[in-house]
């Protein structure tokens, strides 16, 4: 079982879980929006580091990235799996031939 994998058992385990002693289950009690939020921040955070190129800092950004991403989906009941599934599906395909197969 790899980090991540790790990572989204635990938000899983802490989805419902008591407010005032988990993170996790503290931003999923405020709803998928916030959820959003949170992860829209992180990410912001990490486009910043990227573009100051300082490595260590971009590392730990896109690690909380990883976080919020598995927290916002865990508000909308869906698992890193859906994900993988979804990564699978386009797998073998150019990002192009994949984009345009898309719906409008």
């Amino acid at each position: 079982m790899s980090a991540l994998d790790r990572l989204a058992a635990t938000i899983d385990a802490r989805k419902g879980g008591d407010p005032d002693t988990s993170w996790t289950a503290k931003l999923l009690a405020k709803g998928p929006e916030k959820c959003a939020e949170k992860f829209g921040e992180e990410s912001i955070e990490a486009i910043i580091e990227a573009v100051k190129g300082d490595r260590a800092r971009l590392t730990s950004e896109a690690a909380d990235v990883l976080y919020h991403l598995l927290v916002m989906l865990a508000a909308r009941d869906l698992t890193l799996a859906d994900v993988e599934a979804e990564l699978a599906r386009r797998e073998g395909k150019s990002g192009i031939e994949e984009k345009a197969g898309r719906p409008a």
